[in-house]
């Protein structure tokens, strides 16, 4: 009993110190300063390669997918995530979600948000970038929804719960 409610206090903890939940945009880090689009910076090199050829692992990887879609290089976020060792890892399926979907196809993004809730119904980012791609798409109903989902996963008080609730209220959104 212990255990699940430590564990279920520090899971919002978990998620941010993942940088997948944060409040704020990425900080542009070598990847988009340095980096020529389509290239990542390495961190063992300390220079610009291809994803393919890059030696970081699928989390540093992960941030500059999440840097690159909050910038707007969806073809590179892309690329980055074609690369990844375990691109069916929920996380993964969740930022593919999201990046067609700022990249205008919706239905493949929701595709992926459903993927990435298959393999892990907990996912709470997953749910509130679907919910406001419903919102997008002026469906609030299914956004209230993953709002509801969200609250009964113990959500309450995340980025996931908060930027979803406001895009119902404003329509509008989160861009990261």
């Amino acid at each position: 009993m212990r255990l699940t409610a430590l564990v279920l206090a520090l899971s919002p903890m978990v998620a941010f110190a993942a940088g997948s939940e944060t409040p704020t945009p990425p900080q542009p880090t070598e990847t988009t300063e340095t980096c020529a689009e389509g290239l990542v910076w390495d961190l063992a090199t300390k220079s610009c390669l291809t994803p393919e050829e890059s030696t970081n692992d699928d989390s540093a990887r992960l941030r500059d997918v999440r840097e690159l879609a909050h910038a707007g290089q969806y073809a590179a976020a892309l690329n980055i995530l074609d690369s990844l060792q375990n691109p069916q890892a929920p996380l993964a399926l969740t930022y593919y979600g999201f990046t067609h979907r700022m990249a205008g196809r919706v239905e493949t993004g929701m595709d992926y948000y459903r993927a990435a809730l298959v393999a892990d119904p907990g996912n709470l980012l997953a749910r509130s970038y679907m919910g406001q791609g419903h919102v997008a798409s002026g469906n609030l109903v299914l956004a209230q929804a993953q709002l509801t989902q969200i609250r009964m996963r113990g959500g309450r008080g995340t980025w996931a719960e908060t930027s979803l609730a406001d895009a119902i209220a404003t329509g509008h959104g989160a861009t990261y």
